[in-house]
């Protein structure tokens, strides 16, 4: 999957329908969502035919139906709205970014042993 794809915030919801199980029916990722947002089907329609357009989405044909499924995994979305939001937020800088978050959020003792072990894990790795 192209990591560059770009979608929506409508769009995203739609992903955390089928990346919660996939694949669905149309109808399935309307119900779901209906109940959730209170969009109408046009809308939902839209979004999976943007989607597919974009190859995040596909789809397969079961009789009449057709079965959605993601082709952007949650982990391909994560990484680069993470690395948009770092170039947009923090300039690109990693450090800046979780200097913020450790400065401005309250973190507990056990979330700080956590950071301090994955920092750890990281100076490991390097050669």
């Amino acid at each position: 999957m192209d990591a560059q794809v770009r979608i929506s915030a409508a769009e995203a919801r739609v992903m955390e329908v089928l990346w919660d199980r996939s694949p669905r029916s149309a109808a399935e990722v309307i119900k779901a969502l209906t109940v959730e947002t209170g969009w109408n089907h046009r809308t939902i329609r839209t979004l999976l035919r943007r989607l597919m357009d974009k190859k995040a989405v596909s789809y397969v044909e079961d009789g009449r139906a057709y079965l959605y499924a993601a082709v952007l995994t949650r982990e391909e979305y994560v990484r680069s709205e993470s690395r948009s939001f770092l170039a947009r937020v923090f300039g690109g800088n990693p450090l800046s970014a979780l200097a913020h978050f450790v400065e401005d959020e309250q973190l507990s003792s056990e979330e700080l042993e956590r950071l301090q072990d994955l920092v750890d894990e990281k100076r490991e790795e390097l050669p």
